[in-house]
């Protein structure tokens, strides 16, 4: 899918972005027991941002939900079960771009987010970090992204609630995405 750019990304030049994954990461944190947040992460992801000659971009990206890691061995085998990712049945989760609009000083990124096989629109805030010559590999680029999504619009409904109200774990998770891009 292609949209057009709303605003200019000063250096991001027509072509192919890939997602350099040594250099980049998707994490998130959700609340646990209604006092802290458990962070996590996933070590296997690729994706790409493709810049059309008018401006127009798309961003395409993959996330293996097997690769999450929290470091616990025992939740991160949790999170790969039916109560959370089902990483056996669905075991990649994507996003595909709709759109690219600026808001004020503002841009966002448009798309639809599919994990467990529920597809649902997102909307990333974008922070364009600009573009770097490299060192001898190509252009590249930099981005943060971030989100919240309700974990249970995605289908992933445990619930274990806590004997003073609450949850074990909480429904809103923020996703952040630290994302290097090189020019192929």
């Amino acid at each position: 899918m292609t949209a057009a750019v709303t605003t200019a990304l000063p250096g991001l030049t027509a072509g192919t972005w890939t997602i350099d994954p040594v250099h980049s990461s998707v994490t998130f944190s959700v609340r646990h027991l209604m006092v802290s947040k458990v962070r996590g992460e996933f070590t296997e992801f690729s994706g790409q941002v493709t810049v059309e000659n008018d401006g127009s971009a798309a961003v395409a990206a993959d996330i293996a939900v097997g690769s999450v890691t929290t470091k616990n061995k025992q939740r991160d085998e949790h999170l790969h079960s039916t109560d959370f990712f089902d990483a056996a049945n669905h075991p990649t989760a994507t996003f595909r771009s709709t759109g690219v609009r600026a808001e004020g000083g503002d841009v966002f990124v448009d798309g639809e987010f599919t994990l467990r096989g529920v597809t649902k629109p997102v909307t990333l805030s974008l922070e364009f970090n600009g573009v770097n010559p490299g060192m001898g590999q190509g252009e590249v680029a930099g981005f943060e992204a971030t989100t919240v999504i309700n974990r249970k619009d995605f289908g992933v409904n445990f619930d274990a609630p806590l004997e003073n109200g609450g949850a074990v774990v909480g429904d809103k998770v923020t996703i952040i995405l630290e994302i290097e891009a090189i020019k192929q």
